[in-house]
């Protein structure tokens, strides 16, 4: 066990006791990352009495206990995993654990812009601990109520599925008997935290607790989202990027038309207002069309005649959470065709030097053989399966929103500045989300939506099409990166150089592996100033970087004759024994502990004559995670046949959803390796629906993924995004065992790069 301090958080408790019927209400400002669905648990009897705040732990009089979620989900289960791990401090059986959902609110979940944020695999990692305090505050609090009801040591008194034991005099209670009376009793100062060894939930799988609900098609999304009365808004934004809007030119037409209310344009943002840094609207003017179904809305938008007209160059002060930076937004309609010739004639050149060990000119000077290989990969659309959507009533000066979204704390403020209307009139539902992915962190529509409703006078719900979605940002950059290596007469290494750069930014990591593993080492990096919205998608920078720096390792390893794990190992074992430099962000012991567990369950090295093998490893969101993909050839087609990963995110709270995690980022990172692209000509988006972007269809998903975890007692790490980035350098390895070609720019199967 161990001893944590809870006396700097004791502000942070709200305690009260039912009126009648007993009860025990805890409220703790650390749970403000917690994650849980809204579901009735079925077959339980509802207390007689208990009181509903946010943020907090409640135990009814029947010993039923309630846990809040502040935070939102969507799809990565922290709603059942948080709960699991209050549940275990808290010594209650799972079965007799309701779980649901609290709005945004920063009076009861303070932490800033963060408070209650689902995004960066951080939700479990930078919860740990909070959750279990709250769990072993309560169960304190309720031993101790019943060693003062009893008149015995505290210390005598133990706990077990929710109840409360006296083993000398053979007296027991359920929670519930003690809970009116426990709170009365004052916070414990420090509480004692179980150890690992002792989990009984935690570490052994229990069902989403939105499962049901899913399965059954309960309302549950935002896009299920309806008030009685409300109408339905639908956008209207410029054709290309590097547009934006000049005129309305037939408002008067579009609104005779059946079912429409109104037809007006918006500005999402006052010219004078200093965005911040999630503010990031791809067209902030916008037309927009207001009706009373979806299906009329939709008619009109398609009559809606608007002129565009070419933005100004502009330089935009933006705030990234208390630090002013500048983002020079260029004029004019930008080209994917020139894009890609601007990064080819930067890598050319010497750029800025981000980190150099070392004499590598030398080093590459006096080498016998230079490996040099170029990696690109283009813009990607998050293509959420729900495409973005905010019901929004504004009346006076009080607001109302429902929506899917990833960020409350981030968007309130622009919304309460947008609006003249102070944060405390400002009320956010979070409902589920259908992915995320980074996109839903930019949350403009529910500015937008919010604009629309104050406009009508009438509560609203906007939706956006996929084909608005699609071509409306946010987009992942595109990216280019050059590895060099340098080799001696006997192929040993001496020295490595990358150079990577983007539109509109570098995806540069200069300080992980190979870093702290070469004698020589030069990163470098440049950035493309854009106005192609662009932002968080999964495992941002790391889902390039990853591909392109593991595909480069397999060639070195094969110039240099060895088997590629076998030279990743290598190089990690010198990281960790004899480390060069002092800035190496990756545990090398770590690291080359899941290639080792890899290694292992793929039965690495006792290939199948038919089977083309392919290994990948990365750490990102300070987690470790290895593939080895075997594909087949079927009619110069690759076939993912099976995937074996495995990972270390230190403790897994609920196995089944980890694994379930690991596999959902598995045929994420295989489809966009082999398909994900969105183009631009002219400053229009080449794709907007999926007849044109192709996605991975179920048929094409891996036919076997096997999950390992590696096993320790270390502190819960990120797993929503690190099983992603390794996959398109285990895709690329196998298909050059497969072809003998090697793939260097993404798609891997688009229309220039097919197998043959």
């Amino acid at each position: 066990m161990a001893l944590i301090k809870t006396t700097h958080n004791r502000r942070s408790f709200l305690k009260s006791s039912a009126l009648t019927g007993g009860g025990m209400m805890l409220g703790f400002s650390w749970f403000a990352s917690c994650q849980s669905p809204a579901e009735e648990a079925v077959g339980l009897v509802m207390p007689d009495e208990w009181f509903d705040i946010n943020a907090y732990l409640k135990i009814g009089n029947n010993g039923v206990v309630t846990i809040f979620s502040p935070n939102p989900e969507f799809g990565q289960n922290v709603k059942t995993s948080m709960p699991m791990i209050v549940a275990e401090e808290l010594e209650v059986d799972w079965k007799n654990v309701i779980v649901e959902q609290a709005p945004y609110s920063q009076e009861k979940f303070p932490g800033g812009a963060f408070g209650q944020f689902s995004g960066g695999s951080r939700g479990i990692m930078s919860k740990w601990k909070p959750l279990r305090m709250a769990g072993a505050t309560a169960k304190q609090m309720l031993k101790e109520a019943a060693a003062q009801a009893w008149q015995v040591p505290v210390s005598e008194i133990t706990t077990d599925a929710g109840v409360l034991k006296h083993e000398a005099s053979g007296q027991t209670a359920g929670y519930g008997e003690m809970a009116s009376a426990a709170a009365q009793i004052s916070v414990p100062e420090e509480v004692e935290l179980k150890a690992p060894k002792d989990y009984k939930i935690i570490g052994h799988s229990k069902k989403n607790v939105d499962g049901l609900n899913i399965v059954m098609g309960k309302p549950m999304f935002g896009i299920d989202y309806h008030k009685e009365g409300m109408l339905i808004a639908m956008p209207v934004h410029p054709p290309a990027f590097g547009m934006t809007l000049k005129s309305l030119d037939n408002a008067e037409e579009v609104k005779s038309m059946s079912g429409i209310k109104d037809v007006f344009q918006i500005q999402t943002y006052k010219d004078d207002y200093k965005q911040g840094y999630f503010d990031t609207n791809a067209f902030p003017e916008i037309v927009v069309v207001v009706g009373n179904s979806t299906w009329q809305v939709m008619k009109a938008k398609k009559a809606v005649k608007a002129s565009w007209k070419p933005i100004k160059d502009s330089t935009n002060s933006i705030d990234r959470f208390g630090r002013d930076i500048k983002v020079h937004i260029p004029a004019g309609l930008e080209n994917t065709t020139t894009h890609n010739a601007q990064m080819e004639e930067l890598l050319a050149k010497p750029m800025k030097e981000v980190r150099k060990d070392g004499d590598p000119e030398t080093a590459f000077k006096k080498a016998t053989k230079i490996i040099e290989r170029n990696y690109s990969a283009p813009y990607l659309a998050h293509n959420c399966m729900e495409p973005m959507n905010s019901y929004a009533h504004v009346e006076g000066d009080k607001v109302w929103l429902a929506a899917p979204l990833q960020a409350p704390g981030v968007i309130e403020p622009t919304i309460s500045a947008r609006l003249g209307i102070p944060p405390e009139n400002i009320e956010i539902e979070m409902t589920r989300m259908g992915g995320g992915f980074g996109r839903r962190a930019y949350s403009h529509y529910m500015v937008e939506a919010a604009l629309i409703s104050q406009k009508v006078n009438a509560p609203i719900k906007l939706m956006y099409t996929r084909e608005d979605d699609m071509t409306n940002g946010i987009y992942r950059p595109t990216y280019q990166a050059i590895y060099r290596a340098a080799l001696d007469e006997n192929n040993n290494l001496l020295a490595i150089h990358i150079k990577a750069g983007g539109v509109p930014e570098s995806p540069l990591f200069a300080n992980r592996f190979p870093a702290g593993s070469v004698d020589n080492y030069l990163a470098e990096e440049f950035a493309i100033d854009s106005n192609i919205t662009t932002g968080a998608f999964r495992a941002p920078r790391s889902n390039f970087m990853a591909g392109a720096e593991q595909s480069f390792l397999d060639e070195v390893a094969e110039a240099m004759g060895k088997d590629p794990i076998e030279f990743r190992l290598e190089l990690l074992k010198r990281a960790k024994e004899n480390p060069v430099g002092e800035k190496n962000d990756y545990d090398a012991e770590r690291y080359a502990g899941v290639l080792e567990l890899v290694k292992e369950k793929s039965n690495w090295g006792k290939n199948d004559g038919n089977l083309h093998r392919g290994v990948s490893a990365y750490f990102c969101h300070n987690s470790y995670a290895a593939h080895v993909l075997d594909l087949t050839l079927e009619n110069g087609k690759p076939v993912v046949q099976k995937v074996t990963c495995a990972i270390d995110c230190g403790i897994v709270v609920n196995p089944d959803a980890a694994a379930n995690m690991a596999e959902g980022g598995i045929v994420d990172g295989v489809g966009n390796a082999f398909y994900g692209e969105m183009t631009f000509k002219d400053g229009v988006p080449q794709k907007s629906n999926f007849d044109q972007y192709r996605m991975i269809r179920m048929g094409e998903a891996p036919k076997e993924i096997e999950v390992h975890f590696v096993q320790n007692e270390i502190d819960p790490t990120g797993l929503g995004e690190p099983p992603f980035p390794p996959v398109f350098g285990a895709v690329a390895n196998a298909i050059y065992k497969a072809t003998g070609k090697r793939r260097y720019r993404q798609p891997f199967l688009g229309e220039e790069n097919i197998l043959g």
